[in-house]
């Protein structure tokens, strides 16, 4: 068997079209053609196979790109899917357009909740990246209406039974305020859908204001202002792979280039 030859849903996922996981599925689905022929999970294939996902032809340097990762900057008002039947705004309208990829996003943030978001063109980052195995910090700062007792705040640094089980927050640093509200950095590594609002809630709190500041060793830079995007120079990129437990992808012949930003 040739060195060269990897398994199909690595490449498709590579591709960007899905998870390696979501990769098999279609697979076995009979979404997937291979040199004119049905694909059967455990095909490995080389860089002159010609592949056929849903009925349009893979690119064939689309497997020798090197993979991409955007920071995104969310605004309020804006969902983390691709279309919505209400018609709202998506985080995907802002970003640049591929061509025989897609965009990834790695996790989701609520409607109302802001700050940083991570885009791939790898389907096996993204996933490896949320996977609960792979324990990320996740930090962000939030603004909470109510006076949280410091048996509150050490309740959420023990941990509470929420509906999806036990949560608790690995750090919590007092961010000052006045008044009703109250500004706190939190840490959770978990992505659990609400999971930072929820924990506040258990403790008779709301919060009123959040967002996300930072994502494992990935913060938002200051000359990326809400509603816009920057892409990671390689190096950066690089650390993603490693933070995920990952090898970085090779380098490409050209020497990395500073990320570039944009507000669309």
């Amino acid at each position: 068997m040739s060195a060269e030859n990897e398994k199909l849903q690595k490449v498709l996922a590579r591709a960007g079209l899905g998870s390696r996981r979501e990769m098999e599925r279609a697979i076995s689905d009979g979404r997937v053609q291979v040199n004119g022929e049905l694909a059967t999970l455990g095909d490995r294939v080389d860089k002159t196979a010609r592949i056929v996902f849903d009925g349009r032809p893979l690119k064939s340097d689309t497997g020798s790109k090197r993979p991409r990762v955007l920071l995104y900057n969310k605004p309020e008002g804006e969902i983390c899917s691709r279309k919505d039947p209400e018609g709202r705004r998506s985080v995907f309208d802002r970003l640049p357009r591929l061509s025989g990829e897609r965009w990834i996003c790695v996790g989701r943030l609520d409607y109302n909740t802001t700050g940083l978001l991570l885009f791939t063109t790898d389907g096996d980052l993204a996933n490896k990246l949320m996977h609960p195995s792979t324990t990320i910090e996740r930090e962000y700062l939030c603004r909470v209406m109510g006076n949280a007792s410091e048996h509150n705040l050490q309740a959420l640094v023990d941990g509470v039974q929420l509906d999806d089980g036990v949560a608790r927050f690995t750090d919590i640093v007092d961010g000052g305020g006045e008044g009703i509200n109250h500004w706190y950095y939190v840490v959770i590594m978990e992505g659990r859908n609400r999971e930072v609002r929820r924990l506040w809630e258990s403790q008779g709190l709301q919060v009123n204001r959040l967002k996300r500041v930072r994502y494992g060793n990935v913060f938002i830079p200051s000359k990326v202002k809400v509603g816009m995007w920057t892409e990671l120079p390689e190096r950066e990129v690089d650390d993603v792979y490693v933070m995920a437990g990952l090898t970085p992808p090779e380098q490409s012949p050209a020497e990395a280039k500073p990320g570039r930003r944009s507000r669309r």
